[in-house]
């Protein structure tokens, strides 16, 4: 069995408040492009992991990953022996801001579920989910959803336009906490969204006037993000340069699908990770 963990984007990311606990309250609108790395699940005698693809390397001396805790974390919930032989061939960058972690275990969820033949309504795999990372559930149903709370809180997003869009990978691992820790300043109000955008310039517009409140910081701990968001800026057709998450990953947004891949053949000579493709699979 096989199932697809694709990448998550937020379009925008308002840093809304801190819990007494330490945990930041969050506004942003996550989209899922057709990008991502792929699961796959095979009866075993117990449970093991074999990691491939492009980005694979990063993760082999890690024996405990979010597809192993999910697994086992979803075996628990329902009781039975966690055995699986998985698969995942990894094809997003690691560490950069677009859910990679997060979407995998998200996947392994989904896919043992019908692995292990578990009923709908057995167990409740959004809990699951909440339990293993802020980004889980958003990722577990891995389509254009609003996240509040510290991720948890999800509701349906604005209907969006059909546009394309660009993703930049500079190849360097940033650590969501240390972010956090750089960020100064206050809280940002939620957004105001509308029902839905026109075209992609709407879009690109609306979204000019709200912020990645982790861009900042970010870029202060790795300054190539700056160098990465110029570049995008400066492509034709370019309706918007932001970073997504806690990066390093950035993206533009384009009228369409053929101008974001016209786009991306011109950071051809970088040693960046780059896809150029649609907003939203």
């Amino acid at each position: 069995m096989r199932d697809f963990a694709p990448a998550k984007v937020n379009l925008y990311l308002h840093v809304t408040g801190r819990r007494t606990d330490g945990y930041h309250l969050l506004d942003s609108l996550a989209v899922f492009p057709p990008v991502g790395d792929h699961l796959t699940a095979a009866p075993a005698s117990g449970l093991s992991l074999h990691v491939t693809g492009p980005f694979g390397a990063g993760l082999q001396a890690e024996p405990d990953n979010l597809v192993l805790r999910a697994a086992r974390a979803l075996a628990a919930a329902a009781g039975i022996a966690p055995n699986a032989a998985l698969t995942l061939d990894k094809h997003l960058p690691i560490a950069s801001g677009i859910g990679g972690g997060s979407a995998d275990a998200a996947a392994a969820l989904r896919l043992l579920a019908r692995l292990w033949h578990i009923p709908p309504g057995q167990v409740d795999l959004a809990a699951i989910a909440a339990s293993l990372g802020a980004d889980i559930p958003v990722c577990l149903a891995h389509c254009p959803t609003r996240m509040g709370g510290i991720g948890e809180i999800l509701t349906p997003a604005p209907a969006l336009p059909s546009a394309g869009m660009l993703l930049v990978n500079p190849r360097v691992a940033v650590a969501t906490p240390a972010v956090f820790r750089a960020r100064t300043g206050g809280f940002t109000p939620p957004a105001t969204l509308p029902a839905s955008w026109d075209n992609a310039a709407a879009l690109a517009a609306h979204l000019a006037t709200l912020s990645n409140d982790l861009q900042a910081p970010a870029e202060q701990l790795c300054p190539i993000i700056t160098t990465v968001l110029a570049a995008l800026a400066a492509l034709p057709g370019a309706r918007l340069a932001r970073m997504s998450g806690s990066g390093a990953t950035c993206f533009a947004l384009f009228d369409s699908t053929a101008a974001a891949e016209t786009a991306a053949t011109r950071l051809a000579p970088t040693p960046w990770w780059v896809w150029a493709g649609a907003l939203n699979s």
